[in-house]
């Protein structure tokens, strides 16, 4: 077992060789019908040499993936303006461009980043703006460039600027597999492996202020928690009873981890206090109680039981302690995920024998199955709400896949080597 102690390397080590195998790649396999043709053009670079990151090739490959976006080809571009008194609007008219993006990138210290956006038909700026960080940061410099690009065009607050967390496995036929828990940009660039393990990882979670991790561990052979900071490095056992530790949750105002314990008997759902380690049990039922997640609002807890003869979503309420059924439509549903405007759960839920990925809305009660593949799990919802991670199968591998909340957007994430499974998409990180 592995620990990187340091997650402040992170900037120097994501091209390292030891994480080469963790690298996602992108592919796009359905977007919308009449996508926003947007023409990204190469941001001057204003210094000496040449610039760390092309930040226009990072901004039109997010705008791409979102699948809302058509970026014109920079081949067939009659121009690369990077101020308005160099926009000619007749040009990108004959491309048929809706939007036009043009920027200069400069260095004095800090890297600085100053865009543009032009709405074409309009001939007219409709947005621009300054963005600011570390050198060895541009790529997320400009994921944050493509946020409020996206954010202005959309009406939706982008979600390029954060991060994900998974599982990456390598199968050796001759002996066991290594698991090694990986962090990476939302596009699956820069990977770096946070825990490298002959045991297997499981149930990445985030804190809400995206400093912090929570996850299971079978490095002392049996399941065990963790939390871990990502800036210094500083990890902690906080659980190590008999029986199954796992499905850890943080609390909205990051105090308090829910977790499932089985060390009273068959496993429940349980709340450590974070400061104090005290722990409360929520639930206490004969049945299996497991996949505990969070309300916005920090007053009630979804989890899986199959208190009722198969695999359901409940809701607990803290302050009254009562537990009321969710999910009615088929006969199995489970490990919810809830939306930050608290109304949209994405869940697991199984239909004519296969897993798939599906959306409640707790308002109407409409399920609506996002996902047509056999064997889909975990997922994970973007901050913004708009997108849902999962793993999958595809070719026999384990990959990573995302589904638009309305069905209309679909793409893939497959590791270039290994599988990959567990996915947690991190909260917002610089909004």
């Amino acid at each position: 077992m592995r620990v990187l102690h340091s997650i402040a390397l992170f900037f120097s080590l994501c091209l390292a060789a030891s994480t080469a195998h963790a690298q996602l790649t992108i592919e796009i396999t359905q977007g919308v019908d009449n996508p926003t043709a947007i023409a990204v053009v190469p941001f001057a670079w204003q210094g000496g040499g040449t610039a760390p990151e092309d930040i226009a090739s990072v901004v039109q490959s997010d705008l791409s993936r979102s699948g809302q976006f058509m970026p014109v080809d920079r081949a067939d571009m009659l121009g690369f303006p990077s101020s308005q008194q160099d926009v000619f609007y007749r040009d990108w008219r004959a491309l048929n461009t809706e939007y036009l993006l043009i920027g200069r990138v400069s260095m004095a210290g800090q890297m600085r980043i100053e865009y543009e956006l032009y709405d074409v038909n309009r001939q007219a700026r409709v947005d621009g703006g300054v963005i600011e960080g570390a050198p060895n940061e541009a790529r997320m410099l400009a994921h944050q460039v493509s946020d409020k690009v996206y954010e202005k065009l959309t009406g939706i607050p982008g979600a390029f600027a954060t991060r994900l967390l998974y599982v990456s496995v390598t199968r050796n036929p001759t002996g066991k597999d290594y698991y090694r828990l990986t962090l990476a940009d939302s596009d699956g660039a820069r990977p770096i492996v946070l825990l490298e393990s002959r045991e297997p990882v499981l149930a990445p979670a985030w804190s809400p202020d995206g400093q912090e991790i929570a996850y299971v561990s079978f490095e002392t052979t049996r399941p065990a928690i963790y939390r871990q900071n990502l800036m210094t490095g500083a990890r902690e056992q906080l659980t190590n009873f008999q029986g199954l530790n796992g499905a850890p949750a943080w609390s909205p105002d990051g105090n308090t981890l829910a977790m499932v314990l089985s060390k009273d008997g068959s496993p429940d759902i349980y709340l450590m206090d974070l400061a104090s380690k005290r722990l409360t049990r929520v639930t206490r039922h004969y049945a299996i109680d497991t996949e505990p997640t969070w309300m916005p609002d920090g007053k009630s807890l979804l989890f899986t039981s199959d208190r009722g003869g198969r695999p359901q979503i409940y809701r607990y309420d803290l302050r009254t302690g009562a537990t009321e059924r969710v999910t009615f439509e088929g006969n199995y549903n489970a490990r919810a995920r809830v939306a930050q405007d608290g109304r949209n759960v994405v869940m697991v839920t199984q239909r004519s024998g296969s897993f798939h990925i599906a959306i409640l809305d707790l308002v109407t009660n409409r399920t609506t199955v996002l996902t047509s593949t056999q064997l889909d799990e975990s997922p994970s919802i973007a901050p913004n709400g708009s997108m849902v991670l999962y793993s999958t199968k595809f070719r026999e591998r384990g990959i990573l896949a995302a589904v638009s909340v309305d069905g209309g957007v679909k793409f893939r994430l497959p590791a270039r080597e290994g599988d990959v499974r567990e996915p947690a998409w991190s909260p917002y990180m610089f909004r």
